[in-house]
Parts: structure tokens; C-alpha cells; sequence
């Protein structure tokens, strides 16, 4: 069994999430992949997201009738910084040690990884993947899937506190969901 885990701030999850996860799903042949919203990343310690459940919600809307796709909350349950080698022995524990795990990172997190808690530890327990969605070419020491999308979660979030449409950057249900809770304004 392949399974793979896209960790992040979803905050929103967009277009560009999902095209890159469907893209890991056929291309590394993975039975299922779980989106882990963290609570707090440690990487992002001077800005506060979206309140959890609401960025759950947007999560579960965008990947509703996607078979392969589930949501995992466990980051979003644990209190404090979240910290990706404790969620992974958490999933060990889960899973056992017979399936592959495969942890998606996107590109601009590949310099950073060297600082992640635990990292030896970590790169024992899953292969990393990075998500590339620049006109870059870094070569990077891990597999590497390539999709040119220019979206991101931050210039979503401008748009929509710009008054500008985010039409086409996130689904329908997902936009719909940020109308409703007033989110970005």
C-alpha cells in the first residue's frame, strides 16, 4: 500500500492543492492521500490562519467525491505548533510499518527541511516529494512533480480583501464557504 500525506496551512486550499495532489495520486500510484491541515506551522509562527474547523471544512467541500482524497485532523486537534515527525509516528502507529509513505512538500519548502524537528528521523520514515509549481528548474535531492500553476493561498487571500474575484483559484464550494464565513475580509 502507497500512502501519501500533503501537510500544510491550507489556508484556503485552492486549485493549484488539488491539481498538484491529483497529479501525486497517478503518478506515484498512491491508494489514498490525506490532507493534514496543521494547527499552528512552525514555519509560519507570525501569522495567524483561519480558524481550523473552518479551514477543515474548506478542505473536506474541495475533496468531496474525490475517492483517493481524505482529510486528517489530527494536527488540527493537537494544541500548539504542529510538528510533522510527530504526526508521522502518529500515522506509523496507525498504518504499521508496511506502507510507503509519501510526504508532499512544496518547493519552497525544500530549504527549510534541513531545520525541520527531527529530520534524520523523519527522512526514515516517508520519502519526500516535492511539489514544483515554478518556472524553476532546482534540482532537488527527492522526487520531484512538476505542474506550472500560479496560484497561491496568499494571493488569495489578497484578491479577496482586495474585492477581487478568486473565481477559478479555489472551487466552488470551497469560495462559497468563504462568502458565507465573511473569511479574508
Amino acid at each position: 500500500m502507497k500512502l501519501g500525506f500533503y501537510g500544510g496551512t491550507f489556508d484556503p486550499i485552492h486549485n493549484g492543492h488539488l491539481i498538484l495532489a491529483r497529479e501525486a495520486v497517478e503518478t506515484l500510484g498512491l491508494d489514498r492521500l490525506f490532507f493534514i491541515p496543521n494547527n499552528l506551522s512552525p514555519h509560519k509562527t507570525g501569522s495567524q490562519p483561519a480558524p481550523g474547523d473552518l479551514r477543515a471544512e474548506m478542505i473536506r467541500a474541495a475533496i468531496e467525491n474525490e475517492p483517493r482524497f481524505d482529510l486528517e485532523e489530527m494536527e488540527l486537534n493537537r494544541p500548539g505548533i504542529s510538528y510533522t515527525i510527530d504526526t508521522v509516528v502518529e500515522l506509523r502507529e496507525r498504518f504499521g510499518p508496511k506502507p510507503t509513505f509519501y510526504y508532499l512538500v512544496g518547493e519552497d519548502n525544500v530549504a527549510s527541511l534541513s531545520s525541520w524537528r527531527r529530520i534524520d528521523e523523519l527522512q526514515h520514515l516517508v520519502t519526500f516529494v516535492v511539489l514544483c509549481r515554478s518556472e524553476h528548474n532546482t534540482p532537488f535531492p527527492y522526487i520531484t512533480l512538476t505542474r506550472r500553476i500560479d496560484i497561491s493561498a496568499t494571493e488569495i487571500r489578497k484578491r479577496i480583501a482586495n474585492g477581487l474575484s478568486i473565481r477559478y483559484l479555489v472551487p466552488d464550494k470551497v469560495h462559497d464557504l468563504m462568502i458565507r464565513n465573511s473569511i479574508y475580509r
